[in-house]
């Protein structure tokens, strides 16, 4: 079976710039309170006629162009989001019809936070088994459609955005792009993280997830490391869910990666959740903090309480 690489990634965010500032107009907290509890500065927000597929197809077709790919040249779709406000058409076949794409296979994923890691991993799968040979991830989240802007305890985490990465068959002979997946549940603690209700509303038992992420994970962690056959040392860079600074921080700090460059981009996005991770991957690989081949530790983690990691190569 032919393994998988990451070609390219993509990002995408609305215009609309939320600020600690904005926030203290709106409900009884302070940039003191939100940055010394979660880090979060910023975070960008959809209007009501940007819609979570418009998001994920701005990304995709950034990162279709730097793949330098044509929308016709996909065989799959996988859209990881718990935020669709319609079950039919999934936001798959939304996205495949912006694009233009005549006849992809079109899924949703839904694993909130850790959405496009299981869709990655689900990728890899596909083109290995030989049933796709270039597919587009995509993980969009518009957050605040599902934000009870009076409850200070959430509204000051979330954003709104969408990344992508177009995952294409390896070359015979080359090594792994994307390696074996790490993942699993803890479903006694599926209620830890919710989206839920009539209008659906986010909430969650912070410190529950918070004492859970920071003790299990990091062997998680190490395990998808182990599983591609390198050390957290090896890392070039981390990328965790970027639910909250003081999660994201101490839990890369346990991993053992100490060369590697972790990402914060939580800090001007918020909790974007399943587009968390493509989303601040896409920024260091447009930064130039990663180089082509190095190795990246991609982990998300949140509803249902799910978790999946794997290391992958920088495109």
């Amino acid at each position: 079976m032919s393994g998988s690489r990451i070609t390219a990634v993509g990002h995408y965010q609305p215009a609309r710039v939320l600020t600690n500032e904005d926030l203290a107009g709106m409900v009884d907290t302070s940039d003191a309170w939100i940055t010394s509890r979660v880090g979060i500065r910023t975070r960008h927000i959809a209007g009501p006629d940007e819609p979570v597929d418009e998001l994920a197809a701005h990304a995709a077709a950034k990162a279709l162009a730097a793949a330098g790919r044509t929308p016709d040249e996909i065989d799959l779709v996988l859209v990881a989001t718990s935020t669709a406000t319609d079950r039919s058409p999934n936001m798959a076949a939304r996205v495949a019809a912006r694009l233009g794409m005549p006849h992809p296979a079109v899924m949703d994923i839904n694993v909130v936070c850790a959405g496009f890691t299981h869709a990655l991993a689900t990728a890899d799968h596909a083109v290995r088994a030989g049933g796709a040979e270039r597919v587009l991830v995509i993980g969009a989240d518009k957050m605040s459609d599902v934000t009870d802007w009076t409850d200070r305890t959430t509204c000051v985490l979330v954003g709104d955005g969408a990344g992508a990465a177009v995952v294409e068959a390896a070359a015979p002979g080359a090594a792994d792009g994307i390696g074996p997946v790490l993942w699993g549940s803890v479903p006694e603690m599926g209620n830890a993280v919710r989206i839920e209700g009539t209008p659906p509303r986010f909430a969650q038992e912070g410190q529950s997830v918070y004492r859970w992420a920071t003790t299990r994970l990091p062997e998680f962690a190490r395990r998808a490391c182990e599983k591609a056959g390198l050390t957290p040392e090896d890392l070039a860079a981390v990328v965790l869910h970027q639910a909250n600074l003081r999660i994201v921080e101490p839990l890369a700090r346990r991993i053992g990666a100490v060369n590697a460059v972790v990402a914060r981009d939580v800090v001007d996005s918020g909790n974007t959740s399943a587009a968390s991770i493509p989303l601040a991957f896409s920024k260091l690989v447009e930064q130039g903090a990663v180089s082509s081949g190095d190795p990246v530790l991609l982990f998300g983690f949140g509803g249902n309480l799910s978790y999946a990691g794997q290391v992958v190569r920088c495109p």
